[in-house]
C-alpha cells in the first residue's frame, strides 16, 4: 500500500506518516509541492530513526505519480468533502490512500474527477472540522490493512 500525500505542507506530520509506513511496510509518496525539505530537521525528528527504512518517492505532479502506476490502479482519495465512511472503500492489497494538504487539501480538480472514489472520516462533533493529517493517515491505512489482511499478525 501507499500514503500519497499531496502538497504536504508540516514537516512533523510527514515524519509521523513515514513512522507508520515503515511499521507496516507501506511506501510513501510525496506529491507536488511540499512545505519543508524531505531532509529536514522536523521531519527526522518526527520519524525518529526510522526515516532511514522508509520506502518513499517524489513525484513533481500527480500525472507523474500515475504514470508510475499499472492500469486501473486503486486510488482512494480520503477528504472532509467525501461522502461514504472510509471503512467502505474497496481497499486491495497495493491501494494508493490519497490526502490531501493540511491547510488545503486537495487540489480543487480532483474533487470532481475522482469523486466517486472520495471518502471521509467520520467525526461526530460539530465542534472538530478534521483531524490530524498524521492521524487521519494512521487510521485509514490500518483499516485498510485491516480488510486486506496485509501483513498477516
Amino acid at each position: 500500500m501507499k500514503i500519497v500525500l499531496i502538497n504536504p505542507d508540516i514537516p512533523w506530520n510527514a515524519g509521523n506518516i513515514g513512522r507508520t509506513c515503515v511499521a507496516v511496510g507501506a511506501e510513501l509518496v510525496f506529491v507536488g509541492k511540499m512545505g519543508f525539505a524531505i531532509n529536514s530537521k522536523e521531519v527526522r525528528r518526527s520519524g525518529l530513526d526510522y526515516w532511514q527504512f522508509l520506502k518513499y518517492s517524489v513525484h513533481e505532479n500527480f500525472e507523474n505519480f500515475l504514470s508510475t502506476l499499472g492500469p486501473a490502479p486503486s486510488l482512494i482519495f480520503l477528504s472532509t468533502r467525501g461522502t461514504p465512511p472510509y471503512w467502505e472503500a474497496p481497499y486491495v492489497k497495493d491501494s494508493c490512500l490519497i490526502f490531501g494538504s493540511e491547510g488545503a487539501g486537495l487540489p480543487d480538480h480532483m474533487y470532481e474527477k475522482y469523486a466517486d472514489r472520495l471518502y471521509r472520516i467520520p467525526m461526530w462533533s460539530d465542534h472538530v472540522r478534521s483531524l490530524n493529517l498524521s492521524t487521519s493517515a494512521g487510521i485509514v491505512l490500518y483499516e485498510a490493512l485491516r480488510q486486506t489482511r496485509i501483513p498477516q499478525f
